[in-house]
C-alpha cells in the first residue's frame, strides 16, 4: 500500500477502491499507517467526501477489523436501534424490552454520553450493580436468558472505529457524514443483526441542528446499510425540545420504568411505538407490563438490582415556576440539556464521571397552556452548578 498516494488521491477528491480502503484500515489497526497520516486522511475525507461505494467499503473494513458477534443456537430475528442522541432520549431502555416481547432478539451495543447529557450506559449504571463491560460469552448468556442486552463495546469489536472515533474528535472531523455513517454502521454490522432501525434527531438538542442535514445523514445511513447487506430503515424525529419529562440519568431510568409499567409521557410512548414497527403490538406489551418483565430479566442478568433503588438519590430539589399565564411557545432542548450538563449529568471527556441523580423534570412543553405560579421545571442538584442551570432553564422557556 502506498499511503502517500492514498492521501494525495483523497486530497484531490479522487475515489478510493475497495482494496485501497481495506489496506488503509488494516494499516491503521496494525500501526503501519501513522496517527498523523490517519488524521490527514480524515481531514481530506471531511473536505472532499466519499461516494456511497467508498463508504460501504469503509464500513465493511471497519467491521472486519475485529471480531464479530454471532449467535449460534439462539433463534432470531435479531434487531437493534441506533439514535444519534438527544436531550431526554431514553428510547433504547424501553424499545429493547418491547421488541423482545414482540418476538425479536436485541443485541444492543451502546455508548456513554460525551457532551450535555449522559448516554444509554450512563443511564443504566444508575441501577446498582448493572454491568456494561460484558465479554462475548457473557453477552451470549444474557441474550439467551433475557432476549436482549444493553452493554458497552468490547475491545475486540471494531478496533478501527475506536481509533478513528477518538481521532475525529481531536481533528474536528466529527461532522463528516461518510465518517459518521461508517462509524455507526460498522458497530451495528458487528452485532450480527438482521435489521437495524435508526432514529436520526433534528433540532437544537441534536447533533444535526436542522432537518435538511438530518435527512442527508438518514439517507446516507440507509443507503450504506443496505449496500452492506443489512435491512436498514430510518426515522427523523424532533429534538427541538426535550423528549418526555425526565432529563438526567436516574430520572430517565425511572421514567423508562414508568412507561414499561404502562404509565409515562405520551411523547415517549408514541416514539417507541413508531420505531418498533408494530404500533398496536407495542402499545399492548407496554399496557400489560410484559415489556417490564423483560427489562427486569435483562437488568438482573447483567448484575443490576432494581430493588436497591437508583444511584444518586438524595439530591436537593429546586422548582422554577411560570412568571405569567399563557402558552409555552418555546422549550429549547439545548438550553435544558445545558442545565443538565452544568448540574453534572454529562461530561466533557470520556474519562469524566457523571452524577447519576442530578437532572431536570420538564413539566411544560411547547404548546402547553400554563398559569402564573405553575411549576415549569424541577431541578435535582447536588450543590453544583445550580445558578448556571437556573439561568439556562429560564432562557430555554418562552411563555406568550
Amino acid at each position: 500500500m502506498d499511503v502517500h498516494k492514498l492521501l494525495e488521491d483523497k486530497k484531490c477528491g479522487r475515489d478510493h477502491s475497495e482494496r485501497e480502503i481495506e489496506e488503509l484500515i488494516s494499516g491503521i489497526v496494525d500501526g503501519s499507517v501513522t496517527r498523523a497520516q490517519a488524521a490527514a486522511w480524515l481531514a481530506f475525507v471531511c473536505v472532499n467526501g466519499m461516494k456511497d461505494c467508498e463508504t460501504v467499503a469503509l464500513t465493511r473494513a471497519m467491521t472486519e477489523s475485529g471480531s464479530m458477534l454471532t449467535w449460534p443456537g439462539i433463534e432470531g430475528p435479531f434487531i437493534d436501534k441506533h439514535s444519534t442522541g438527544g436531550v431526554g432520549d431514553k428510547i433504547s431502555l424501553i424499545l429493547a424490552p418491547v421488541w423482545v416481547a414482540l418476538g425479536f432478539k436485541v443485541p444492543m451495543i451502546s455508548g456513554r454520553g460525551l457532551g450535555i447529557t449522559g448516554g444509554t450506559l450512563d443511564k443504566l449504571e444508575a441501577v446498582p450493580g448493572y454491568r456494561t463491560d460484558l465479554d462475548q460469552g457473557q453477552l451470549r448468556g444474557v441474550l439467551q436468558e433475557a432476549g436482549c442486552f444493553i452493554s458497552g463495546q468490547t475491545g475486540e469489536l471494531c478496533p478501527a472505529d475506536a481509533f478513528l472515533y477518538g481521532l475525529r474528535d481531536e481533528t474536528s472531523t466529527v461532522a463528516s457524514i461518510p465518517l459518521i455513517t461508517a462509524s455507526i454502521l460498522s458497530k451495528k454490522l458487528a452485532e450480527g443483526l438482521d435489521r437495524l432501525v435508526l432514529d436520526v434527531k433534528a433540532g437544537s438538542g441534536a447533533f444535526m441542528k436542522n432537518r435538511t442535514r438530518a435527512r442527508k445523514l438518514a439517507d446516507s445511513l440507509v443507503r450504506v446499510g443496505r449496500g452492506a447487506g443489512l435491512d436498514t430503515s430510518a426515522h427523523i424525529t424532533d429534538m427541538s425540545q426535550p423528549l418526555g419529562v425526565a432529563v438526567g440519568n436516574a430520572l430517565e431510568v425511572q421514567e423508562s420504568i414508568d412507561i414499561l409499567q404502562g404509565r409515562g409521557p405520551k411523547s415517549v410512548i408514541d416514539l417507541v411505538c413508531l420505531l418498533s414497527g408494530d404500533d398496536e403490538g407495542a402499545r399492548a406489551v407496554l399496557s400489560t407490563g410484559r415489556a417490564y418483565e423483560v427489562f427486569e430479566r435483562m437488568v438482573h442478568a447483567q448484575g443490576g438490582d432494581l430493588a436497591a433503588g437508583l444511584r444518586g438519590s438524595g439530591c436537593t430539589v429546586e422548582v422554577v415556576h411560570a412568571g405569567r399565564s399563557g402558552t409555552v411557545t418555546r422549550c429549547d432542548a439545548l438550553g435544558v440539556g445545558q442545565a443538565a450538563f452544568v448540574l453534572g449529568a454529562g461530561r466533557v471527556r470520556a474519562a469524566d464521571p457523571v452524577h447519576h441523580g442530578v437532572g431536570l423534570e420538564v413539566h411544560a412543553h411547547k404548546g402547553d397552556t400554563v398559569t402564573e405560579g405553575q411549576p415549569l421545571v424541577t431541578l435535582h442538584h447536588a450543590d453544583k452548578g445550580l445558578r448556571e442551570a437556573l439561568e439556562a432553564v429560564r432562557g430555554a422557556i418562552t411563555i406568550e
